[in-house]
């Protein structure tokens, strides 16, 4: 019994470890710390003789050409009130996305010290997806109401594929992704390496800046997913070769393997049992190998040519 304790207790210490080990000292001492301000609730709470000062604090939301009648309408809307409650009742306590957006300014700082990451707003968009997470380098918005779970009422016409998009733990992965879109060039020609690569530069970045959170959440997978292409992975790398596919400018090629869909399109029996975007996977792989073969920084990989980093990579799929 006495030694079932000690290895308990030893076992419990080395997860500790490992998990800290993960974020290096110099990261967790960054003194940057995420400021959340609920504009959704302020909004919502304050009076008309109050709106003028609300308007003050926050110019880049309510904006002056915009009548205030319009602003006051929309918080006697009966669907926008029933969104606000609904995100109330899963955002009544943010402690925990307070912290995890903590973590990942602090990696921005690290990264690109001349960002100034911090301060957050929390706002309602109407579940528009297409503005989920925005980073710029003074304000973070959030749009609480597209995270309010995969099986909420707001979402049921949405593909059942990317109803794991609309769960609370891809806000900071979101965020992460929107910063790196804004740090890495896109590729200068239409070849499907060149998209591979720059898809894959994208999810380095933030394999880099979100050190903790599952390879799984960040390609937007479920876990038997991504045991699907890491299992496959030689599969369909061989495929894109013996096909002809990697210095194709055939467009259609982003479609079938990069871009968000319920499945790859091979055109092959396996088409209903893969996940979409492999390509994605694909260029995450050749990032790696490349980072893992070349003293850059991730600055300088952001701007380099993805001829030159698949030549330099050394890539080779597991088989």
């Amino acid at each position: 019994m006495k030694n079932t304790f000690y290895l308990l207790v030893c076992s419990l210490f080395l997860i500790a470890c490992t998990k800290e080990a993960t974020i290096s000292s110099e990261i967790l001492n960054i003194p940057v710390e995420a400021k959340i301000d609920r504009f959704d609730q302020e909004f919502m709470q304050t009076s008309p003789e109050n709106f003028n000062t609300l308007k003050q604090k926050y110019p880049l939301l309510l904006n002056e050409n915009v009548p205030d009648s319009v602003w006051f309408n929309k918080k006697n809307d009966t669907l926008f009130n029933e969104l606000y409650s609904e995100t109330q009742k899963q955002f009544k306590d943010i402690a925990t996305l307070k912290e995890e957006l903590t973590l990942l300014f602090k990696h921005i700082k690290y990264y690109y010290p001349n960002e100034n990451p911090g301060r957050v707003i929390t706002v309602l968009s109407d579940v528009d997806i297409n503005s989920r997470a925005i980073y710029t380098d003074s304000i973070a918005i959030i749009s609480l109401d597209t995270y309010l779970g995969k099986n909420h009422k707001f979402y049921v016409d949405f593909d059942t594929y990317i109803l794991g998009d609309f769960e609370p733990n891809r806000i900071v992965v979101d965020l992460a992704e929107n910063f790196s879109t804004q740090k890495i060039a896109p590729p200068q020609d239409r070849m499907f390496i060149s998209q591979m690569v720059y898809a894959g530069k994208i999810m380095y970045m933030k394999e880099m800046l979100l050190p903790e959170v599952s390879d799984a959440l960040k390609m937007n997978y479920t876990n038997e997913q991504l045991k699907w292409i890491e299992t496959n992975e030689a599969q369909v790398w061989k495929h894109f070769v013996e096909s002809k596919y990697l210095y194709d400018n055939d467009l259609k090629l982003v479609a079938r393997f990069i871009q968000r869909a319920p499945f790859s399109k091979f055109y092959l029996e396996l088409d209903q049992e893969s996940p979409g975007s492999v390509g994605v996977y694909i260029g995450w792989q050749i990032v790696r190998s490349y980072m893992k073969n070349n003293n850059v920084t991730l600055q300088e990989l952001a701007l380099k040519d993805a001829k030159t980093i698949f030549e330099q990579s050394k890539y080779k799929p597991k088989k």
